[in-house]
């Protein structure tokens, strides 16, 4: 089968974060196993999601793995002028939903094992498929402790997220929280005599800010990154019912992502402190989803071993989160590229330009060589 054969049956899987990917890993199961491969599942704790670790080539540790989340984001609310699960051409690019993110590499790394099944290899290509991970990388997150045991650590990890086929040597590390500020309810007309949550909030809201100026004056710096030091972003607030009552809840989501020099547990600190500064026990902080971020040194083996499979090797680092940084902490070496322009994800009338898939198809010829 071709990449675009397979990247059009891989878009029709509506695999949205919030819906099962199940009907996709059955699809994908079958067809690593009639190319013989080896084929460990991995379910989610609701069963309604799970992962693969495939392996084709001889048992045991080392080779080299392909990573790809086969999960979308939604389609909702976008000015779609195509179908977003049906896989359209026109001109010299494909659209539809995950095509950049990051079903193109999914179908590239599906159609080497393919070309693996008819070959003797030396060392094994190892495959994995994730979930969940547009939500924090959550699917990866579970499935990673795993891998040594069902196949064995590869000696490198290629996570296939678009880099327009240059290596991402490092991303940030992100953790994600929930602020809940509780007030006391009572008559706006005696606003002065309770404890308004929503002044919390604020006041909450102010230290995050604090916070966010000091790291751009003084923190840590990695100038590879459009913004380059690391930040506090407040996403979402939300209280009270009614002018008349004095809000007795407020709720506050934030997030940190932080550059490889800046570790985050000083500036969760930080924030903890001022929380309870500010409000005491009325403010409580649930820490979220998290993964951990990737720096990678320029002259590392890894890095050889990937230049090595590309015309021209480009290096770089990029502002979104990726597993990478699962399987660096895991022991794996691990890498960022794949086809594609992340401009493109996340968005309306998503496309991948064709050549970059050919591109990503020689990367990978270029490895399946080099394992046979």
């Amino acid at each position: 089968m071709t990449t675009l054969d397979l990247l059009d049956r891989l878009v029709a899987f509506p695999t949205v974060s919030r819906d099962s990917n199940l009907p996709l890993i059955d699809w994908a199961q079958d067809f690593l196993e009639r190319r013989g491969a080896t084929v460990h599942r991995l379910a989610d704790p609701t069963g309604g999601k799970a992962g693969l670790f495939a392996t084709l080539g001889p048992a045991g540790p080392g080779g080299v793995m392909l990573s790809a989340h086969s999960d979308v984001v939604p389609t909702d609310g976008q000015p779609w002028r195509r179908d977003p699960f049906r896989l359209t051409a026109e001109g010299d690019r494909v659209h539809g939903r995950g095509t950049t993110d990051m079903k193109g590499f999914l179908a590239c790394m599906l159609r080497a094992a393919d070309a693996a099944a008819g070959m003797t290899l030396a060392e094994p290509l190892k495959l994995s498929i994730s979930y969940d991970e547009e939500v924090g990388c959550r699917g990866i997150a579970r499935m990673i402790g795993h891998l040594d045991a069902l196949i064995g650590l590869p000696r490198l990890c290629i996570v296939g997220e678009p880099t327009s086929m240059r290596i991402a040597t490092g991303h940030k590390g992100k953790a994600a929280y929930a602020v809940t500020c509780h007030g006391e309810a009572g008559h706006s007309a005696e606003a002065p005599l309770y404890r308004n949550a929503l002044h919390l909030g604020a006041d909450m809201l102010g230290a995050l800010r604090e916070l966010q100026a000091d790291l751009a004056a003084t923190g840590a710096r990695d100038p590879a990154y459009s913004v380059p030091y690391s930040t506090v972003h407040a996403g979402r607030m939300a209280g009270g019912t009614a002018l008349n009552i004095v809000p007795d809840l407020c709720t506050l989501d934030f997030e940190i992502r932080h550059v490889a020099a800046e570790p985050l547990p000083p500036l969760e600190a930080l924030l903890r402190t001022s929380a309870e500064r500010i409000g005491g026990t009325a403010i409580e902080i649930a820490a979220g989803t998290a993964y951990p971020g990737l720096d990678v040194p320029e002259g590392a083996e890894a890095v050889r071993i990937l230049s090595a499979l590309l015309e021209e090797a480009e290096l770089t680092k990029v502002g979104f989160g990726t597993e990478a940084g699962h399987f660096d902490a895991a022991g794996v070496p691990a890498l960022v590229c794949g086809p594609g322009d992340m401009a493109q994800g996340h968005k309306a009338n998503e496309y991948i330009a064709l050549d970059q898939l050919a591109a990503c198809d020689r990367m990978l010829d270029r490895l399946l060589a080099t394992l046979a």
